[in-house]
């Protein structure tokens, strides 16, 4: 039996050298080493043997499995490091070749523009302010002196959710909401920007959501002139010094007085075009003293402290500063428009 598993030794390494292929090895390892491999076969007549006999051809058996074994492990390995430096040799990235150029991103005129303003109020010393979209009718028109049934309503269409829940008109219940979490203190000085919705039907200056930024300022003292004095400083920062502003009366329930505010044109300088309707000027904001009804609701003794508010629609300002004719390019994502803004 010892000679059958020396010769078994012998015939297994040689034909093991042979070998080129992992599943050629995977075949000779079933072969000599498997349950039914010739190995296994030889060993079944060890229970012929004397028990002086067993032990020795015992440790010849191990010898030869561990023999056969080793190769079989050297060869698999020679053959899994074959097939790595093969597949690392078909997937060769050449590092020379230049990359692809990627399209260059831009942020949207909007946003823009929306930073620029608040970057300029920021620096007169107002803090950011901000509220939820879906309002209720106190906040949104009663705590602004709009009481249910007042006429003024009319004017804001809106989207209702019940009765008393809608999607706010203006960001102007920010305002209350911040003149309420104040509780009384001042300064009150904050900016309030934001989306809002009404029912309009779209078109090249209408749009059933829109984003407006408004601004509060309440404290003892405040006066026309101050707003007036804020707003200049305001329009000249965004479309340039050489801008000069005008007040025009007009109304609005939560200010009292209230006023348009005029910007000389920026495409004329306030000489007249076709822009301007040859007037020299465009709209472009709505402004006044915060009415003593609207400071009493939001905490506040009209008789102690006074304040002013201007609202604006960043949208608006888009299309002076950029001179856009259309309210929609906004909002259809043409790359076209949109790609301009990247190198403004």
């Amino acid at each position: 039996m010892k000679a059958r598993l020396e010769e078994l030794r012998g015939e297994a390494l040689q034909e093991l050298q042979g070998v080129e292929t992992q599943q050629a090895l995977n075949d000779l390892r079933v072969k000599y080493l498997g349950k039914k491999g010739a190995l296994t076969e030889i060993l079944r007549g060890m229970g012929g043997l004397s028990a002086e006999e067993r032990p020795i051809i015992g440790q010849v058996a191990n010898d030869v499995r561990a023999a056969i074994e080793a190769v079989i492990e050297e060869k698999a390995a020679a053959f899994q490091q074959a097939e790595t430096n093969n597949r690392l040799l078909a997937e060769t990235i050449d590092v020379t070749l230049p990359g692809k150029k990627l399209p260059t991103g831009a942020v949207h005129p909007l946003n823009k523009v929306a930073q620029e303003i608040e970057d300029i109020f920021v620096g007169l010393g107002y803090s950011i302010a901000e509220g939820p979209e879906v309002e209720t009718d106190y906040f949104n028109f009663e705590a602004l002196n709009l009481p249910k049934n007042h006429p003024a309503r009319d004017m804001q269409d809106s989207f209702y959710v019940t009765d008393e829940i809608l999607m706010r008109t203006h960001t102007s219940p920010v305002q209350v909401r911040t003149m309420k979490a104040k509780e009384g203190m001042t300064p009150v000085k904050v900016i309030c920007p934001g989306k809002v919705y009404r029912r309009d039907d779209d078109d090249a200056t209408h749009s059933f959501q829109f984003n407006q930024i408004e601004g509060l300022v309440i404290g003892k003292g405040i006066r026309m002139s101050d707003l007036k004095g804020t707003l200049l400083q305001f329009v000249q920062q965004m479309f340039g010094e050489q801008a000069q502003i005008r007040l025009r009366p007009s109304f609005f329930p939560f200010t009292e007085p209230s006023a348009e505010v005029d910007v000389t044109c920026v495409q004329c300088g306030g000489h007249g075009c076709r822009m301007c309707k040859q007037t020299g000027w465009l709209e472009i904001l709505g402004c006044g003293m915060v009415h003593p009804r609207v400071l009493e609701m939001g905490g506040y003794d009209p008789e102690e402290v006074t304040g002013f508010a201007f609202g604006m629609g960043v949208e608006r300002i888009a299309l002076l500063k950029y001179g856009i004719d259309d309210i929609r390019h906004f909002y259809t994502n043409d790359l076209r428009f949109l790609g301009q803004f990247a190198r403004i």
